[in-house]
């Protein structure tokens, strides 16, 4: 299966530009398998996306079809075929 991951301009120095992914996954793939190939293909993406546990940053929104990841099972969201999973890095200031 296939997921479009969107990039925001912040993030594109560590995706070589692109503002959008297309990540080919084995059916049944959660989002910790995406953040994986991600990884793969994107390692410094990856790193600014998730930790060293392999946990998405607290800093970080991933949205999948407009859902908050965190609101929904995390890392082990599922995915399916076509899911758009957009990654959002936190804005702060005063």
């Amino acid at each position: 299966m296939q997921v479009k991951v969107l990039v925001p301009g912040v993030l594109r120095a560590d995706s070589d530009g692109a503002g959008e992914l297309a990540v080919q996954l084995p059916d049944g793939a959660v989002m910790s398998d995406l953040l994986g190939q991600i990884g793969a293909g994107w390692p410094r993406l990856a790193r600014r996306i998730a930790d060293e546990r392999g946990q998405i940053r607290r800093y970080v929104n991933v949205y999948v079809d407009g859902e908050d990841c965190r609101g929904l099972s995390g890392v082990d969201t599922p995915l399916r075929d076509g899911a758009q999973v957009q990654v959002i890095p936190s804005v702060a200031g005063g």
